[in-house]
């Protein structure tokens, strides 16, 4: 069974704080299945956009598991919005969340 949506966000949010980084959600989504999208901002003003892996990345044993991949990999911000822009008018349920923190690898599990 997969953890809920609202609770795997305030698990990472709580991570994040609790490592001395900042993390904030700028949408909420469903409250159980929703699709979270994380944008980590750096110094430099660049963004990198994790969004859910695609489904042909589980198995039968890791389907409760939330796997991430890297969708924009230091962009500009306006490239990011535009991106969370297109996928909010396919799926106006999903969550987004900022992070700003160098140790995204430590934090959430990646496809691949």
């Amino acid at each position: 069974m997969r953890l809920r949506a609202d609770i795997y966000v305030s698990a990472l949010v709580r991570r994040v704080f609790s490592a001395g980084d900042f993390a904030a959600v700028e949408k909420k989504g469903a409250e159980e299945a929703g699709a979270i999208f994380i944008r980590q901002r750096f110094r430099d003003g660049l963004e990198t956009l994790y969004a859910p892996a695609p489904q042909s990345f589980f198995d039968e044993e890791s389907s409760g598991d939330r796997l991430f991949e890297i969708r924009l990999e230091r962009a500009e911000p306006d490239k990011v919005r535009d991106m969370l822009d297109r996928e909010r008018k396919f799926d106006p349920d999903l969550w987004i969340v900022e992070l700003e923190t160098d140790k995204v690898s430590e934090l959430i599990p990646m496809a691949g």
